[in-house]
Parts: structure tokens; sequence; C-alpha cells
């Protein structure tokens, strides 16, 4: 009979990640797929998580940190309840992307890669999300609005702000 898995540092703190170390042999190939799983429950992965992954898979902070930050998908911090991403990739830049990425950080005064102090909206600079026939655009949760404008982004911000 095999042996219980143990998560250090998470027993009856975290079920999540109780459960997460439960699901997963202890080896370091199985990192990133843990990361996938704690960034899509929390939408970002804490200093906790890190700790807990770091313990339960032998590995050190820092080799988990590299992990997170040479990954694009991976995030350290919390992002709103509207993530607004711009795409500059050459089309889109090409088609005036920046004016909107300008326009977005003047209005919600915050910088990309930022989250506003109420929580609600956070600043992301992508490139190309595929659809460049649509250039320029913009994303809110990963809903695409093509041929963008200044004036599009105003109403669309407009719009989530009237939802709360």
């Amino acid at each position: 009979m095999g042996e219980t898995k143990r998560c250090p540092g998470c027993t009856g703190k975290d079920p999540f990640l109780e459960e997460l170390c439960k699901k997963y042999e202890p080896i370091k190939d199985n990192l990133i797929q843990m990361l996938n799983e704690v960034q899509e429950h929390y939408g970002y992965i804490p200093t906790k998580a890190q700790q807990v992954l770091s313990e339960y898979l032998k590995l050190p902070m820092a080799e988990i940190y590299g992990v997170i930050t040479f990954y694009s998908r991976f995030t350290l911090k919390p992002k709103g309840k509207y993530n607004v991403a711009v795409c500059l990739g050459t089309a889109c830049f090409v088609k005036g992307s920046q004016k909107i990425m300008d326009r977005l950080k003047e209005r919600l005064k915050i910088e990309a890669g930022e989250t506003t102090t109420d929580g609600k909206f956070s600043i992301e600079e992508t490139r190309c999300v595929g659809a460049c026939g649509l250039a320029p655009v913009f994303t809110v949760n990963g809903e695409v609005y093509g041929k963008a404008t200044v004036q599009k982004l105003d109403q669309v911000l407009d719009e989530l702000d009237k939802k709360e």
C-alpha cells in the first residue's frame, strides 16, 4: 500500500492547495500543471501557493519564481474584475492600438500590469491575439472588441462601470 501524500504547509489551512497536492505526485515535472491550476483557481499565483509547491515538490522558491516569470500566462498579482488587454502586435499597432492603450492608462490612472485600487480593472499589453483582420483590438476578460477606437473603449468602460 502506498504512503499518503502530505502537503506541507497547507494541512487544514487551504483546502484547494491540499487537494492539489493529493492530485499530483511530488515530482518537478508536475510544477507547470500545478501552477496552471493555482492560476485558474486564484486568478494569480499567491506567495502562499508558491511556498506550498516549493515544500511539496522540494524545489527552491527561486526556481518556482523563475518559471512563473518566464511564462507570460502566469501572474504574481491579482487581476481586476475586468481585465482589459490591448493588442500591441504589428497589425494592431499600425492601425492605432497605442492610442487606445494611452487612453486606457489615462482613464484608469494605472499602468499596464497594474490593477485599480478598487480591484475593478486591470490593464495588460498583449501581442497578437489572432484577430489581425479586426485590428486594432482590445479584449475584456477575453471578449474581443475589433475595429477599436478610443471612443469604443470609452463606451465599453462606461458600460462596465454601470454594471456595478
